[in-house]
């Protein structure tokens, strides 16, 4: 479980192909405290630590990860927003987030404000996912609050501290995130829908 806080970012040093699965080397500040069977989010994608040193570690993204996230799309260079599992009895700074990607949108709209970013995403609302105003979700791994909801659409507000320590400094317009919608909002949908 995750909260949804970034901790750090990583740089992709190697991209590794092992049949259907991408083994992911990552540079990072953090590796010298990671464990191998660690649990560790990947622009929100929670995957298992198989290898690590004092600078570097590495992951395994299998097809199906690779098919319903952004992660086949990385190349070497990309920045990672990175955050560690919380540990019961911290602070919930965040909200709970499960580091299981539900689908992907595109971004269709930057507009820089005086002292803020607002981004505004796309994404197939086929897949029975929804967003409600001031409500959570997850871009990236980032913890973030829905502003101007909209079927299959929704922006979020972008502090510059968020800006600068996330990658959201190098999303751009046409480019594609992870998202993980609301847990509670999944079962009160999926519930909804079952009682109908």
């Amino acid at each position: 479980m995750f909260t949804g806080i970034i901790e750090a970012f990583a740089r992709v040093k190697q991209l590794q192909k092992d049949g259907d699965n991408i083994h992911i080397e990552l540079e990072c500040e953090l590796a010298s405290e990671l464990k191998i069977d660690q649990s560790v989010a990947h622009n929100g994608v929670c995957l298992t630590v198989v290898a690590c040193n004092t600078t570097c570690f590495t992951v395994t993204a299998i097809q199906e990860t690779l098919n319903k996230t952004t992660l086949g799309e990385l190349q070497i260079g990309d920045w990672i927003n990175i955050e560690r599992a919380m540990k019961l009895g911290d602070r919930l700074d965040g909200h709970l987030v499960q580091g299981h990607v539900d689908q992907t949108a595109t971004c269709i709209e930057k507009k820089e404000l005086e002292g803020s970013w607002i981004f505004t995403f796309s994404y197939d609302n086929a897949q029975g996912n929804m967003t409600i105003e001031k409500g959570s979700i997850t871009v990236n791994g980032v913890s973030l609050t829905v502003v101007n909801s909209k079927e299959a659409q929704f922006s979020v507000a972008i502090i510059p501290y968020t800006y600068e320590h996330t990658n959201f400094k190098q999303l751009e317009v046409g480019k594609k995130v992870n998202l993980e919608f609301d847990l509670v909002g999944k079962y009160i949908s999926k519930l909804y829908s079952r009682s109908n």
